[in-house]
């Protein structure tokens, strides 16, 4: 008689350790979770497969978060509810892998509503499984969208009232209903035929994925006896009498067999395409320049900043094309209040001879501040040594920092002077980059011309940073 060996799946990591910790084997879920389980078989799957090496796990906020603890596969953990709008992209980017979106109820059916809806009405090519314990169970046991009327929660100690509360949210159903999905099933961790059943779901959800067939939703009901203050034998008991009830455990939709598979897409696009395709070609094309250049030019990161109608993001952008234009390395992001037009505004632009890790500028070397809050919000994040370009025709205050250069400038007033207190910034941008030396300024007018919409102005900008440019050449050379 063949002896047959149970062994850990292979899709499981040999350990499964704590971040930060060595050699510890522990176990993350609590006694009688459906986590463990249902893990379990989701390995196991992928084993018989043999597709853990192109699988991507989306883990989100909860319980479901300590996937990455268990799954030697790609894991991306995603913001509260956001798991399936992560999917989408990973499985868009990335049209052969065998994307998982694995989600508690409070992440899915709460917070994630909206995303989990769009995702499976455009039918996109996932495997979302979703564990549905009646409770937020890592957070302390509050009422989820799920929890059951009469249900005893941490912020519901009367029971969930219809009339308070409303009912409790059968997503199942609601998935079903949409035309995109292709297979909706709910099923149980109660006993071992309940068990046996969410095996041949999540098989058949991870099939369709890997035939490249569509949208496959499977709700797995899961205990959470440390949530529900139970043993796990009572958690047992209370499932098939209570959410077994309410949530019924059969398939919803199943239309597997009669979708095609999807095509992938195999082109291949080359930069300029990607550039065309994302606009970026607007800007103009990329030009030789020297290697000297490149390997000297020292790394700029801007904050500017001031109100609404000042130009601080279009000047932001304007630097950051001058800079393409040299083949250097940018990014640009703005922040900005609800107002067009007086509200607080300010960009981070980052200008690089080398690839740009993090597009957010904490701490510039050199800060523009069109008005006086920008200058006490930002003056003391500015790097020693660095340089701060004040409009000194609104800020009536000097730098008060003496390890920091200053520039005042009254921007204003002289962009008034040309006609147009809306060309203030660039009357900054030509004082910046004559003080500077790290482009020639006449980089700028090339940016101008394909940069701004209204060529009619394209005059009137260009005098303002020579204007700038005069300013500094006669007043800090």
């Amino acid at each position: 008689m063949k002896a047959q060996v149970i062994k850990k799946p292979k899709t499981f990591y040999d350990k499964f350790e704590r971040k930060g910790k060595t050699n510890q084997e522990t176990t993350h879920y609590c006694p009688g979770c459906g986590h463990g389980n249902i893990h379990k078989i989701i390995a196991e799957t992928l084993d018989e497969f043999n597709a853990a090496d192109r699988t991507i796990f989306v883990s989100p906020v909860g319980c479901s978060v300590f996937a990455y603890y268990y799954f030697n596969v790609g894991n991306i953990q995603a913001a509260h509810g956001r798991a399936p709008a992560v999917a989408t992209g990973l499985k868009r980017a990335n049209p052969e892998s065998i994307v998982i979106s694995y989600q508690g109820d409070g992440d899915l059916a709460a917070i994630g509503g909206a995303e989990i809806i769009n995702a499976a009405n455009r039918g996109e090519a996932i495997t979302v499984i979703f564990v549905n314990n009646a409770i937020y169970g890592m957070t302390g046991g509050q009422m989820a969208p799920t929890t059951l009327v009469g249900q005893r929660t941490t912020t519901s100690p009367y029971g969930r009232k219809p009339s308070n509360e409303g009912y409790p949210i059968r997503m199942s159903e609601i998935i079903s209903t949409l035309e995109a999905p292709i297979y909706v099933e709910r099923t149980a961790m109660v006993d071992f035929k309940t068990i046996s059943k969410t095996r041949r779901a999540i098989r058949k959800a991870l099939k369709n994925q890997i035939e490249n067939k569509g949208f496959s939703f499977v709700e797995v009901l899961s205990p959470c006896p440390t949530g529900w203050k139970m043993s796990p034998v009572e958690s047992q008991k209370w499932m098939q009498e209570n959410m077994m009830t309410y949530f019924p455990v059969q398939v919803f939709k199943d239309v597997s067999d009669k979708a095609d598979p999807r095509l992938i897409d195999h082109k291949e696009y080359s930069d300029r395409e990607v550039q065309e395709i994302l606009g970026f070609l607007e800007l103009g094309e990329r030009k030789e320049v020297q290697d000297d250049f490149l390997k000297k030019f020292p790394e700029q990161k801007l904050k500017i900043a001031g109100f609404g109608g000042q130009g601080v993001l279009t000047a932001g952008v304007i630097l950051a094309a001058c800079a393409m234009d040299q083949n250097l390395h940018v990014s640009w992001i703005p922040s900005y209040g609800p107002e067009m037009r007086g509200g607080t505004a300010n960009c981070s632009v980052i200008l690089s001879n080398k690839r740009i890790g993090s597009p957010l500028t904490t701490n510039p070397n050199v800060l523009i501040a069109m008005n006086g809050p920008s200058l006490d919000a930002f003056e003391d994040t500015v790097t020693k040594d660095g340089l701060i370009i004040v409009n000194s025709s609104i800020i009536d205050r000097k730098v008060h920092r003496k390890d920091v250069k200053a520039l005042y400038i009254p921007l204003t007033e002289m962009a008034s002077n040309l006609g147009l207190t809306a060309v203030a910034n660039m009357v900054c941008i030509g004082a910046y980059l004559e003080y500077t030396k790290i482009m020639d300024y006449t980089v700028v007018f090339d940016a101008v011309r394909k940069t701004l919409k209204k060529k009619k102005f394209f005059e009137m900008n260009t005098k303002a940073v020579e204007m700038g440019v005069k300013f500094v050449r006669e007043n800090y050379s």
